[in-house]
């Protein structure tokens, strides 16, 4: 069995939690938690496939231009070129899963704000 609270821990961005639950490189399942007011780089993947899935709180994701606020027991599909960027624009923290297929592990490109 694995859970965050087993699972091995890793810290990015602005002071966020990530926990990897299935670590392949077909599948990347991770669990991630955004405290309030942070962002990830805008990015896109050229072959993954990536949904996330709120688990509590509410995610806003720009997705190609358009913002999109998803809420608990909501999802969000990015598909493979899309840019896109996660952020918690609420006042409290948001927890969601992300799934990617197959892994982004090599498979991403950052873009430069602006």
């Amino acid at each position: 069995m694995i859970s965050s609270e087993n699972a091995e821990h890793y810290i990015w961005g602005e002071k966020c939690d990530g926990w990897y639950l299935v670590n392949r490189q077909d599948m990347l399942i991770i669990h991630e938690k955004m405290p309030p007011g942070t962002q990830e780089k805008r990015h896109y993947h050229s072959v993954s496939r990536q949904f996330f899935f709120v688990l509590e709180g509410i995610l806003t994701m720009e997705l190609a231009g358009e913002m999109q606020e998803i809420g608990a027991r909501q999802g969000i599909e990015i598909p493979p070129g899309a840019k896109h960027q996660a952020r918690n624009s609420s006042d409290a923290a948001v927890e969601f899963i992300v799934i990617s297929h197959p892994t982004t592990r090599g498979d991403r490109s950052d873009l430069t704000e602006g």
